[in-house]
């Protein structure tokens, strides 16, 4: 190992580290290592599970798709995903019935990713959600069992339904009664993936570890030498957008002890958060790949806006917020805000697929999923959720589909049931998971 400890072969086998003064910076897989992979009998390449979350529905006349592979038709709202469309599964007519019935918002959210019944009051109640379920399994395998991020900071208090607002900013669940906190800091989720700590948060992560880069690159193949400086130049073009967003962040800290009240509370951009909501979602969306290329974690999920979000487009041309917005759903000002959303999840897709790994691509050992809690936001109708889903989990997927399950009764369109299918091609077999005992039907 480049770090010059001594962890098990099977660690060995599975990455290579480097670490610097205050920093730990996991890379690629390589040639070689797979092939050590290869002699330990371990598999070469790790399944990865992410979701990418839009609050509030979409634009149901504009979201849609026919055919399969090649010939696959997507709608407006699913054009962005058009170069990707043999490496996708469009999946309509999903749901939890559980949340039905209950009100809005709230109760349509919180156990998007669970399958629970919520309750009202103080006292939350939802369940351990699919993402964690699948870091319980396979976290102990990498640095990070899982990354938690979003673009929005969450919201308390309790809505006019009684459910705790909780449920609206959480999507992810460690237990019934604790969602896994969101980081909204970019800086903070940058120094979290390469364990930048101490007092050297403002010096050049890549310069700390340099020494032993060099040592490292010089005992590796040219193809896999051309794959590590690209990966370098990738991290490096990411720690210079952080390193800005670090000042405002500090910046906004110091005005917090002020006014003695935490940064967060204020108005963006005065809480430290990027101002231009396009900023924001790009590094976080890279913070993700380039989790998922060095198998610092195989499980992520990104709330780009919350349930009853105040997120505002201006680059959109969007005049309401987006909870307001989407009380006119079927208006192309929230088309466009839908299909926004759509192309921030089709970057994150086709950035990993660019990422090359054994014969295929980081994706293609991947599903990531795209995901909203209503499907018509004026009505508050969830009785069917919006849903893609990309890349093939390590062959164990077929892609480029549409899998319609709106006719099918009830029983047989489980959000649930898809939840037990993927978790069993990630290694979790479970009889039971939400409301679902059985997989979903031709996935």
């Amino acid at each position: 190992m480049p770090d010059g400890t001594k962890p098990s072969a099977h660690r060995i086998a599975r990455r290579a580290i480097l670490r610097g003064a205050g920093v730990t910076m996991a890379l690629p897989f390589l040639e070689s290592f797979a092939a050590k992979a290869a002699t330990t009998g371990a598999a070469a390449y790790p399944k990865r599970f992410g979701v990418v979350f839009l609050g509030c529905g979409v634009n149901e006349d504009h979201w849609g798709s026919e055919g399969s592979g090649a010939g696959m038709n997507l709608s407006k709202s699913l054009s962005p995903l058009e170069p990707l469309k043999n490496k996708i599964n469009v999946v309509h007519g999903l749901f939890n019935k559980g949340a039905t019935g209950l009100g809005i918002h709230p109760p349509q959210t919180g156990s998007l990713l669970t399958g629970a019944t919520l309750t009202k009051g103080s006292v939350l109640h939802s369940g351990v959600s699919l993402d964690q379920m699948i870091a319980n399994r396979v976290g102990d395998e990498t640095l990070q069992p899982s990354m938690v991020l979003a673009c929005e900071q969450p919201i308390t208090g309790f809505h006019e339904t009684n459910y705790s607002l909780a449920y609206s900013s959480h999507i992810s669940w460690q237990s019934p009664e604790s969602p896994v906190p969101n980081e909204v800091y970019p800086s903070l989720a940058f120094d979290m993936l390469f364990e930048n700590r101490g007092s050297l948060l403002n010096l050049s992560i890549l310069d700390r570890v340099k020494e032993r880069a060099d040592r490292f690159s010089r005992q590796i193949s040219s193809s896999d030498h051309a794959k590590l400086d690209e990966y370098f130049t990738s991290v490096r073009e990411v720690e210079k957008r952080v390193d800005g967003m670090r000042k405002a962040k500090e910046q906004a800290d110091d005005t917090a002890k002020l006014k003695n009240q935490p940064a967060i509370a204020m108005a963006r951009p005065a809480n430290g958060l990027p101002e231009d909501l396009r900023d924001h979602s790009k590094l976080m969306l890279d913070l993700i790949a380039i989790a998922f290329q060095t198998d610092k974690t195989r499980v992520a999920t990104l709330l780009i806006s919350r349930d009853l979000s105040a997120m505002t487009y201006p680059f959109l041309e969007v005049k309401q917020a987006h909870h307001g917005a989407s009380h006119a759903n079927n208006t192309d000002e929230y088309e466009r805000i839908t299909r926004w959303h759509v192309e921030q999840y089709a970057y994150l897709a086709a950035k990993l697929d660019s990422m090359p790994e054994g014969n295929g691509s980081v994706l293609d050992n991947t599903c990531l999923m795209f995901l909203s809690n209503l499907w018509i936001g004026r009505t508050h109708n969830n009785s069917r959720l919006p849903m893609v889903l990309a890349g093939g989990l390590g062959g164990t997927l077929q892609t480029g589909r549409t899998l319609d399950y709106t006719k099918s009764a009830d029983e047989e369109r489980k959000a649930c049931s898809l939840y037990l299918s993927l978790m069993d091609r990630m290694g979790v077999k479970l009889e039971r998971f939400g409301d679902a005992d059985s997989r979903l039907q031709n996935l």
